[in-house]
């Protein structure tokens, strides 16, 4: 069953997202001051400055790969919307004059073509 989400829902859940990699900003910001008092090894402080990112990665990855996919999924839904109204508004005579403008271009192409072989 694919999940569908209001733009209401997919905003909340997105600010949560947002709130959660702002959390994690916030630790390794708190870490670089903890690593300026020089109380800590500088190597710890990098070591465990990686941790917490690399624990943001992972949770990030977990998180965007589901909404990753239900993005596309509402991509190519909503796309039919467009593609419906576009057929809607397109004028019928539109065929017609882009079946001229192309004989046109055929028509260019080929004295180009023309003038690029040598005479026999």
């Amino acid at each position: 069953m694919a999940i569908r989400l209001t733009s209401s829902q997919r905003a909340a859940v997105y600010k949560q997202i947002f709130l959660l990699n702002r959390s994690f900003h916030l630790i390794v910001q708190r870490l670089d001051d903890l690593a300026q008092t020089r109380i800590f090894s500088a190597r710890d402080m990098r070591e465990v400055r990686g941790l917490a990112q690399e624990v943001q990665l992972e949770i990030n990855t977990t998180l965007l790969g589901p909404l990753d996919s239900l993005e596309h999924d509402d991509w190519g839904e909503f796309g039919k919307v467009r593609i419906a109204m576009e057929k809607r508004l397109r004028d019928p005579d539109d065929v017609f004059i882009h079946a001229e403008e192309r004989r046109k271009e055929l028509a260019r192409e080929g004295r180009k073509s023309r003038r690029k072989t040598p005479a026999s």
